[in-house]
């Protein structure tokens, strides 16, 4: 088992970053790690799909704090998809009789069972953080279709708003199962909003469809005593307003160079919104262990000076990033 350091986990370091404060000392944050990864840091024999294995994984590499999925329930089936994603492979719901149709699930048909055995395992100050079962404009495309949807969003517009409606609810009540055990933390949406350029739908519509039911997920987490985490790739330029005062998500995650790199976004938004991870995943894997745990060293310095920030990738630990180059990221964090 890989142990870069015998500390104890603390949520309270989350807390502060989130509170635009200094943590007590350098504070990591990742949405997902990789398979391999995750028995890297626990056993090379584990079951990496078991909540027990990510929880120790997280603890031995040094995180206050652990994201996992707490039940099977998506409408998403990435299983069954090859190499490359279409967004316009399904189309279950293209008119009102499909949408009449349709077979919706319902999240509490999904098992508890494993998510509520954590805390026999769960070190006394660490959290968890359930992620979502993928986003509500993730899980609206992937009953629809992108192309479909923005035909619909012209062609019958109260049936986008019913589609989503149907969705949102259930994301709600996907969350409600959680929030209120006192070894949550936070809640942490990842829904996908955009490309490098733009954002999927108009700043408009995703206000209209989408950024409601987000609102509705913040303010369950804030009514709980939790804090709230975005997880959204995209360009994110004409709707951050959005995220900061509409929604008022506590943290915001996933960061491009290609977009606006972390260190940019870190300097423009660290007095509003807590910025987490933004070591681009591009950037991880085609430079130098030299140049990822300096580029990594000079973010930390930035935390333990003015806070509001929580180093880790831009977006996740794929198993096309290495171990040693992922932990080359890490490194800085233990040297302080």
């Amino acid at each position: 088992m890989y142990r870069p350091n015998n500390r104890e986990p603390d949520f309270q370091n989350i807390v502060d970053v989130v509170n635009h404060k200094v943590p007590s000392r350098p504070t990591l944050f990742e949405m997902m790690l990789n398979p391999r990864l995750l028995r890297t840091l626990t056993n090379e024999k584990a079951n990496p799909f078991a909540l027990e294995t990510i929880v120790r994984a997280y603890d031995s590499a040094g995180y206050d704090y652990v994201t996992l999925k707490p039940t099977a329930f998506t409408y998403i089936d990435r299983d069954a998809e090859g190499a490359t994603i279409s967004l316009n492979d399904n189309s279950f719901i293209y008119d009102r009789e499909s949408f009449d149709k349709f077979k919706w699930r319902n999240p509490d048909d999904y098992s508890l069972e494993e998510f509520l055995k954590i805390p026999e395992y769960l070190p006394k100050k660490m959290k968890v953080v359930p992620l979502g079962s993928y986003g509500i404009l993730e899980n609206v495309i992937a009953i629809t279709g992108y192309e479909n949807l923005c035909m619909m969003i012209y062609d019958d517009e109260e049936l986008v708003y019913d589609i989503f409606e149907k969705v949102g609810t259930t994301m709600v009540k996907y969350y409600s199962r959680f929030v209120e055990y006192d070894f949550v933390g936070a809640l942490m949406s990842n829904d996908d909003w955009g490309f490098n350029t733009q954002p999927l739908l108009s700043p408009a519509d995703l206000r209209r469809f989408v950024f409601p039911w987000h609102k509705k997920t913040v303010e369950l987490a804030h009514e709980h005593g939790k804090l709230a985490f975005l997880h959204s790739c995209g360009n994110y330029t004409s709707i951050i307003d959005d995220v900061i005062n509409d929604m008022k998500y506590d943290a915001r995650h996933s960061y491009e160079d290609t977009i606006i790199p972390v260190e940019t976004a870190y300097e423009t938004l660290r007095d509003r919104i807590a910025i987490f991870g933004g070591i681009d995943v591009d950037y991880m894997t085609r430079h130098s262990l030299e140049d990822i745990t300096n580029r990594s060293r000079k973010m930390v310095e930035k935390q333990m000076s003015t806070g509001s920030y929580a180093l880790g990738t831009g977006n996740s630990v794929p198993e096309y990033i290495s171990d040693d180059h992922y932990f080359a990221m890490t490194k800085p964090i233990f040297e302080v």
